[in-house]
């Protein structure tokens, strides 16, 4: 990862519990920065959040688009987690209200889906968005995602000595490993399944 060096909060947390030496921690952003998830799948909103959460950062949440870009322009959250496939709004076109809005312009916006015709779309086409998560994902994967931003500049670096004790105060590593390991949509839940979008571009 571009010289990057990264581990879980889960290996990190039990490093210093087991008193072995750490390894160099993964690069975050701003301890309390507000991150916005949007999805209308309740488990991804809930598990993402909760991988947020766990890090020090504090998880806005929106079911749909309309509501995504109330919040984005009431909050200018740090960072915007943007499903694709949503009823209604779909990701994109929130995507592109939010990059015409002076307000929202600037905030950094990572797209996340299973679907792969919106994959597809989203290497193809990109609308302005930062980066591409593929669902299911795990803590590594959002953190690896934060990190890369970090480092292109897109987020500011946190300060890394004052992370282990918020960590340890925040969690114990039983609530560590009370979180799932990979956040997947709600099976048999309206959106479960990703229909396919129609590939066109949007302007």
């Amino acid at each position: 990862m571009d010289g990057l060096t990264r581990i879980s909060g889960i290996g990190f947390i039990r490093r210093l519990l087991g008193g072995h030496a750490a390894e160099p921690q993964h690069v975050q952003t701003t301890q309390g920065a507000r991150m916005l998830v949007v999805d209308d799948s309740p488990t991804i909103c809930a598990v993402l959040g909760k991988m947020l959460s766990q890090d020090g950062y504090h998880p806005l949440k929106a079911a749909d688009g309309a509501a995504a870009i109330e919040l984005a322009r009431s909050e200018s959250p740090a960072l915007i987690f943007l499903d694709v496939v949503m009823p209604g709004m779909n990701g994109f076109s929130v995507l592109r209200a939010l990059r015409h809005d002076p307000a929202t312009r600037d905030i950094p916006i990572i797209m996340i889906s299973g679907n792969q015709q919106a994959t597809e779309q989203f290497y193809l086409q990109r609308h302005g968005a930062d980066d591409f998560m593929r669902k299911p994902f795990d803590r590594d994967d959002v953190y690896e995602r934060i990190g890369n931003l970090v480092a292109a500049g897109r987020l500011p670096a946190r300060d890394t000595s004052v992370v282990a004790n918020t960590l340890l105060s925040a969690l114990s590593a039983e609530a560590l490993d009370g979180i799932p390991d990979i956040a997947m949509p709600d099976a048999g839940a309206p959106g479960a399944i990703e229909p396919p979008l129609p590939l066109h571009r949007v302007a």
